[in-house]
């Protein structure tokens, strides 16, 4: 995930081909693709101004050189 914020931001899709989720507060808006359901984009409740975008969903980009990290989502409460 990469963060921008929303002056930085265009959706290059119609949304159409998105579907929205909120859970919880009903304040980030977390985006899925319909077709084939990856993970695209947010926004984030703690940072509404920015979102946080799958970079594997860029057309252009080379993953080759990210530099992947671990969560350990299990250490969350």
């Amino acid at each position: 995930m990469h963060s921008v914020t929303a002056d930085r931001f265009k959706l290059l899709t119609d949304e159409a081909f998105l579907t929205l989720y909120q859970f919880h507060t009903q304040t980030a808006k977390h985006y899925f693709c319909n077709v084939c359901g990856i993970y695209t984009f947010h926004r984030p409740r703690i940072a509404p101004e920015k979102y946080r975008i799958n970079v594997a969903c860029l057309e252009a980009a080379d993953l080759t050189h990210l530099k992947i990290g671990l969560v350990n989502g299990a250490a969350y409460d």
